[in-house]
Parts: structure tokens; sequence; C-alpha cells
């Protein structure tokens, strides 16, 4: 692949000529798949204006995206609103579908999936964290982590055990029979990343998880994520505008017209 690193050093010309004399992306992602949690290639997402039907009415949000993505790895997507940053986080979570490109996850691709096997994967593979928690609000907290666990048909005393194993490591053991409309925000915040976790994921995806919780609580979520990545093993993708929160991650990348690329100022491949 292109040293992008290498690359910034060098003029635009020189970067165009060692692109071009690159392996082709698509090829590298069928060879060396089994390596990468994750592996994208040419993934494009538009948008089109109702009333507008014509090119002129689409927007072109993610253009030919290509990302590789590691078992255990931690990474920010920052950058402005309105640039693509969650968009790629939900077609990474098979939340939406792109318009063309690969998508595979362990080897496998994900869009070429059955409805039933979309489904499993959600549930099984990715856990969500979103800005808003979406919480049962008439449902306990104990209740609200077990139902991912209940919809895999799990025994309900079982399902309760794992599910307050979970609450307990986030710091709820004295919450578990409170309902969520009894909890503070920033409680409410670790039973949605308690339930995302439940299953123990390979990999989650968090949108702005700290983006309504005051500074003091943010910090207790953002140490909280990088403790179960550690114990838990699990690649990690975070979309924030948090500068803190960004530099905990192992890497960080932004969406410039469409194209994945590192957030730094320069000649950028």
């Amino acid at each position: 692949m292109v040293d992008t690193d290498k690359c910034f050093m060098t003029t635009e010309t020189d970067c165009a000529e060692l692109k071009s004399t690159a392996p082709s992306l698509k090829t590298l992602c069928d060879h060396n798949s089994g390596d990468n949690l994750i592996c994208i290639r040419d993934l494009s997402k538009s948008y089109t204006n109702n009333a507008n039907q014509s090119d002129k009415g689409r927007f072109d949000i993610l253009k030919a995206v290509d990302f590789d993505l590691a078992a255990g790895e931690t990474v920010a997507i920052v950058g402005a609103s309105g640039i693509g940053k969650s968009t790629l986080l939900h077609i990474m979570g098979a939340l939406d579908r792109p318009d063309s490109g690969t998508f595979l996850f362990r080897g496998q691709d994900v869009f070429s999936f059955d409805n039933s096997q979309l489904a499993s994967f959600r549930n099984t593979s990715v856990g969500f964290v979103f800005q808003f928690h979406y919480l049962l609000a008439e449902f306990s907290a104990l209740e609200n982590v077990m139902l991912p666990i209940l919809i895999q048909g799990v025994d309900k005393a079982l399902a309760s055990e794992t599910a307050e194993e979970i609450l307990v490591r986030v710091g709820l053991k004295e919450r578990l029979a409170f309902r969520v409309t009894k909890l503070s925000g920033g409680e409410q915040q670790r039973v949605a990343l308690a339930r995302a976790l439940v299953l123990k994921p390979d990999m989650l995806l968090a949108d702005e998880p700290t983006g309504n919780l005051d500074r003091q609580n943010s910090e207790q979520v953002h140490q909280l994520l990088m403790e179960l990545n550690r114990e838990l093993g699990m690649t990690m993708v975070v979309v924030t505008h948090n500068a803190t929160l960004a530099s905990y991650m192992s890497r960080q990348v932004t969406i410039i017209n469409g194209k994945l690329t590192k957030p730094i100022r320069g000649v950028l491949c």
C-alpha cells in the first residue's frame, strides 16, 4: 500500500506517481482480508434531493473509501459535521447500505447476507452506542441490558446474571433495579454501553458517545471505554468532536471531499 507518510513529504506529482505504482487495493483486500477484522474497498454513498432527481441533485458523501481495521484497534473519526462520519459508521454496522463497494468482516461480504444474517451480525458482532442512549424508559437498567441476550433465546436467569455482571463492571452495582428515568445522564450512558457490550461483540461503534454529557461524566466514560477495550480486546470506532476522547484512540482519521484520510495539514495522497 502507499506510504502516506512518505507522500506527505513529497510533491503532489510525486505522490501521484507513488499511487500509480501501488498494488490494486481490491487485490490487497482479497489477499489480506484475513489479517483484518474489517476490509473496505471502493465504498461509495450518495444522497439525492427528492425535489431534484438529476445528477445536480445528488450529493456524494463517501467516494471510493478504502479502510482497514485490525482486531483490537481503536480509531476516532473526527472532523466537521456533515462530512460523512456517521454515514460511514452506520454502514460499518449494517444500519445503512453503500451504493457500491466492498465491505468484508472477517473475510465475509456483509452486504451479501440475507435479512436474518444481517440481523444476527448487528446483534452479536457489533455493539452500538449513540449520543442519545435509546434505552427503554419503562424498564430497569438490568432489564435494558438483558434484552440483547433474550433476543438470542437465552434463559432468563442466565440473561439476568450476564447483564448484572457487565453492569457491575461499568460501576452500576447499586443501580440495577432503577428505572432509566431515575438515573443520571452519565449513568444512562453507562447502561447503554453495558447493553452494547453484554454479548461481547467483536466491534464497538460509538457515535458521539459523550456528546450529551458534562465534562466529568464524559471523562468517566472515556476512561471506561479504554479500560474495556483493553480487557475485552474489542475493536472500537468512535465518531467524536471531543479532542480528548479522540486522543485516546490509536489512530485518527477524517473525511475530506468524501475520501478517508489522516487529519493532518499539507499534501495528502
